[in-house]
């Protein structure tokens, strides 16, 4: 018996909601049946997504189309630029005068929170799924949570990790890769991200 079988294996307990199990952090088997419910969002997800992310939309349309994505209205006073990625979107939440430029991806089946006034730069990634190290079930995922609070601001190309929170007013330097949470009112850089400098 190999040193990972014992260990990181995926939940047995069935009798829970997949989509529960599925947000709440369990390790799930993605070769499962009952995975296919999961998978039948994913395929209506990447549908939409190629629906936004092709002709000219007007701001209200695009709207629109992201709404249908998250399952949930989007305020008027978001501002989105496509092309945009995501994996899952029904565990997205946007909060009001939110802008979002172009050629960023969220991985939300954790669940991505974004709070007021929030800035995203392109080609931002924002994370929340992770794999099993054992690499014999390495086909199996978990999810941690993402939390954006309000007056954020991510640069160009920031990777957000799962399980992170980052504080109002605070800055993500272009580049960084935010691995562990960030406090309120500060600029952090670099890969791992570091505070470089209070606001």
């Amino acid at each position: 018996m190999n040193s990972y079988s014992k260990r990181n294996s995926p939940s047995k307990s069935t009798n829970r909601d997949i989509f529960i199990r599925d947000i709440e952090g369990e390790l799930i088997d993605t070769k499962t049946k009952e995975f296919e419910k999961i998978r039948d969002i994913i395929l209506e997800t990447a549908r939409l997504t190629n629906e936004l992310n092709n002709g000219n939309h007007s701001e209200e349309k695009i709207r629109e189309l992201f709404s249908k994505i998250i399952g949930k209205e989007v305020d008027s006073s978001a501002w989105i630029i496509p092309p945009f990625y995501v994996d899952y979107g029904k565990n997205i939440s946007i909060g009001k005068n939110f802008f979002m430029n172009q050629c960023c991806t969220f991985m939300d089946r954790g669940g991505i929170s974004i709070g007021d006034d929030v800035l995203i730069g392109p080609k931002c990634n924002i994370v929340t799924i992770n794999h099993d190290i054992n690499p014999y079930n390495r086909h199996s995922t978990f999810n941690k949570p993402i939390v954006i609070g309000n007056r954020v601001w991510l640069g160009v190309n920031v990777t957000i990790c799962p399980n992170v929170t980052i504080g109002d007013n605070s800055i993500i330097a272009a580049g960084s890769v935010v691995t562990k949470d960030v406090p309120e009112n500060v600029i952090v850089a670099g890969n791992p991200a570091r505070i470089i400098k209070q606001i």
